[in-house]
């Protein structure tokens, strides 16, 4: 199989017209996180609201298990926090018929516990509604006016909903591992589950980036399958329906492109002509996930940004907004500014 390195993907406003740093400092790259239901008061599983400065969140999770004297199994999460930023999320761990512990304690200046609380079931990955974020970009160069004509753009008609670098790895490193998981290299479960994410977010970029090149990344094409803004549902339409025009100009719903596994194609005509040729491009990486029996699925083609709001100051660009869950911040930041990473 051929290596495989990070391109830069095709912009949807232009390209960056700014420059800046970006996690300077953890303060910089705040994140919250809302969970999709609330903790019913009662149950075996304690559900702990965290702030965290630094620290992923495997980090976190090992020392709840450490300090509540349980496997780290029994501990849950619905989401992964990058570790140079200050986040809050929810954990749960599992005490049955166990006395409630001192979880102040805990704290140690990088772990905050914020709510306490009982439910009957574990918080399980994927329970998110999405995140909000505050970001702040320092040594910020650029023309106001054009960054403020981008984020005005973004904030009307939403973003192309790449997958984030960091799904890949510095430098594109996840995709080597897949490379040599497919060539039937051992691993272990957890970077099995990397690599195979890897490999399939890459399939689902290069297809999102044909059809942002082709301008038709926000619109109904010929055998689409359309996903709602507000849930995972998928449904069927004709391009030409007056409705569909209408729900996507609303962004009420976005046409979606294909998560790569097996199971039989969800869309047809144009739309799957489209898809067939990204497969075809990286046939080693689509059999490679099929040869791992994984699932096929669908995701946004588009994602709505919602409480864009934005503050200059003295070579400083503050961002605030929030996305729905597994839709990543930088894919925002890429379309404004040329930023690079302060922290490693």
């Amino acid at each position: 199989m051929q290596a495989y390195r990070l391109p830069v993907w095709p912009y949807v406003y232009g390209g960056p017209k700014s420059s800046g740093v970006i996690r300077a400092v953890p303060a910089d790259f705040i994140v919250k996180e809302q969970l999709v239901f609330e903790p019913s008061g009662s149950g075996e599983h304690v559900f702990l609201h965290i702030e965290k400065t630094g620290g992923n969140t495997e980090f976190v999770a090992r020392q709840l298990a450490k300090f509540a004297g349980v496997k780290q199994r029994d501990i849950g999460y619905a989401g992964l926090k990058d570790r140079n930023a200050v986040t809050t999320q929810w954990f749960s761990v599992w005490l049955p018929g166990k006395e409630a512990l001192d979880w102040g304690q805990l704290g140690d200046g990088q772990i905050n516990v914020l709510q306490i609380i009982r439910h009957h079931k574990k918080l399980k990955r994927g329970a998110l509604a999405g995140n909000a974020f505050q970001i702040t970009i320092r040594d910020w160069q650029g023309d106001p006016e054009e960054t403020q004509r981008q984020l005005s753009a973004i904030k009307a008609n939403g973003i192309a909903n790449y997958f984030g670098e960091q799904r890949f790895g510095h430098g594109g490193h996840n995709m080597d591992k897949a490379i040599a998981l497919f060539q039937g290299k051992k691993t272990s479960r957890a970077d099995r589950s990397l690599c195979l994410s890897a490999a399939r977010s890459w399939l689902f970029n290069h297809l999102l980036a044909r059809r942002v090149n082709l301008a038709n990344w926000n619109k109904a094409l010929a055998g689409d399958v359309f996903l709602f803004a507000s849930s995972n549902a998928c449904f069927h339409a004709e391009p030409e329906d007056a409705e569909v025009i209408r729900r996507l100009a609303a962004k009420e719903i976005h046409p979606s492109g294909v998560l790569w596994g097996v199971g039989r194609p969800d869309v047809s005509a144009e739309a799957l002509m489209l898809e067939q040729t990204v497969i075809d491009e990286f046939a080693g990486l689509a059999q490679g996930l099929l040869d791992f029996k994984v699932e096929r699925g669908r995701r946004a083609l588009r994602v709505n940004v919602a409480d864009l709001s934005w503050a200059f100051g003295e070579k400083q660009l503050h961002l605030s907004f929030s996305l729905p869950a597994g839709s990543y911040a930088t894919g925002l930041l890429r379309e404004a500014v040329d930023y690079r990473l302060a922290l490693d």
